[in-house]
């Protein structure tokens, strides 16, 4: 049996590094960091060099980086991979004190089109970030803090088949109902309770505020994963997650079991294709334009946030730059978008060999089939036939497989990141994504060659587009 890949050692540990979009943010920093790559803010003003590498974040849940060509001037272009750091999940609720029945439950809101069905009967956890009030020497300051409780510390049971006869003709899940994760019993809640009340004293007037809105036992369990007292916690977005880690399974060794594989396989495909495409010192010597990787929060939901795809994030990112190299030139920006390009890339539907009616006839991508290209006539994608054969010509050169996707004209059809970005800037579009199965559930899977087929699709396109795109005569 063959060894698995080192990238996909790394991707899976990159999976279970992430829970949620924030410790994505904060991984893919970390990564950065280590590649040489400089952190900078939007409130202030950059210094940027050609030959150097940048990055910057937006509500750290979304993040930019790229890779200043040494032979960038400006109006250049821009080569571009865009994916998306969120998933399907439930979120906990501002007020999320539930009792009923004699537990101790957490009131959650459903984010996302998730196959809720497939969070039942699962070791789940919490984790996402605090923002924690600190006094020092008389001065308060509010810090973000992010938290992960290891621990499986609650479970959202099935109804015994006892109960519900008719369930084996169809699990139907009511979200706001059936979906509370139980924490724990009202009886063990209590003692908990009395424990903590004789403990280090806290302010009454803060304490009976977040008793009203979440149980005390989950304050207490937070506060330890923030090195705060529960009283310094101002407030919270936490979300629910599964405990289980991802893992490369498969008689052959040739699947990736894991949460969250839509988007952050694409979003670590990208990254580290960006970074290893960066990382010598002459890597960059040749490079006319600028390497980009942006990864941007809610997606699942539209993207229509100051930090998702819907925002102009990555365009003032452009503008930025472009006139930082040109202050002067007030149409600059506009000739540089049209010489720029970008991969949307999301995971893609692969062939279900208990399903294939799903799938239209000549489009059924296949695990190990590599990167998908999207198709869609009423631009749920932004694929067209110059970026299609754009990101095509790459992977003839590089030897690597390619695949086509169509939805059946009789089935809705998704969308992603690309047309949002495409018509909000203007820059031609390939939506691409490597194939999986189970989308959207809390478990879900693809193959490790696909992993290392799109790292190595997205690696090449960093090094080819800019002598590509030269070559290439359409608006003439």
């Amino acid at each position: 049996m063959a060894a698995v890949d080192p990238v996909v050692l790394d991707l899976v540990d990159f999976l279970n590094a992430c829970p949620t979009a924030f410790h994505a943010v904060a991984e893919t920093k970390s990564r950065l960091k280590q590649a040489g790559f400089e952190q900078v803010s939007e409130r202030e003003d950059w210094m940027l060099e050609v030959g150097h590498k940048y990055f910057f974040t937006r509500n750290h849940s979304t993040i930019i980086a790229f890779a200043i060509g040494k032979k960038y001037v400006a109006g250049n272009g821009f080569h571009i991979v865009g994916a998306h750091t969120d998933s399907p999940c439930l979120k906990v609720k501002p007020v999320s004190k539930v009792t009923k029945g004699g537990y101790l439950e957490v009131g959650v809101q459903t984010y996302g089109g998730g196959l809720w069905h497939t969070w039942f009967d699962r070791d789940l956890t919490l984790a996402g970030r605090v923002i924690v009030r600190e006094n020092k020497e008389g001065s308060v300051s509010y810090s973000h803090r992010l938290v992960r409780i290891q621990e499986p510390i609650m479970r959202i049971p099935t109804l015994a088949i006892h109960l519900d006869r008719g369930v084996t003709e169809g699990f139907k899940v009511n979200t706001h109902n059936h979906l509370l994760p139980v924490l724990a019993t009202s009886v063990k809640g209590e003692i908990q309770k009395l424990v903590g009340e004789n403990g280090p004293a806290e302010s009454s007037e803060k304490k009976n505020v977040k008793d009203m809105k979440h149980h005390s036992v989950l304050l207490q369990l937070i506060s330890e994963q923030a090195c705060c007292e529960p009283d310094e916690i101002c407030d919270f977005e936490l979300q629910v997650c599964d405990t289980q880690p991802s893992i490369v399974g498969g008689a052959m060794k040739e699947f990736i079991f894991s949460g969250r594989l839509d988007n952050l396989c694409m979003s670590f495909c990208s990254l580290k294709a960006l970074i290893d495409s960066s990382c010598s010192e002459s890597s960059l010597d040749d490079e006319s334009g600028v390497r980009m990787v942006a990864l941007f929060d809610h997606e699942e939901v539209g993207s229509n946030s100051a930090q998702g795809a819907g925002s102009p994030a990555m365009l003032d990112a452009l503008s930025r730059i472009t006139t930082f190299f040109s202050p002067s030139d007030s149409k600059l920006l506009e000739r540089t978008i049209q010489r720029s390009f970008l991969v949307s890339a999301d995971m893609a539907h692969a062939l279900h060999p208990n399903y294939m009616d799903k799938h239209e006839e000549n489009h059924q991508p296949k695990l190990h089939g590599g990167l998908v290209i999207k198709h869609n006539a009423n631009q749920r994608y932004a694929t067209n036939a110059v970026t299609s054969f754009i990101f095509r010509e790459i992977a003839e050169k590089h030897e690597l497989p390619i695949q086509d996707f169509v939805v059946r004209n009789d089935m809705p059809c998704g969308s992603t990141i690309g047309p949002i970005l495409a018509s909000g800037t203007g820059i031609r579009t390939v939506d691409v994504g490597a194939p999986q199965l189970s989308m959207h559930s809390i478990r879900e899977m693809c193959a490790v060659d696909d992993a290392k087929h799109s790292y190595e699709h997205f690696k090449a396109y960093f090094y080819e587009f800019t002598e590509l795109n030269a070559k290439l005569k359409v608006d003439y």
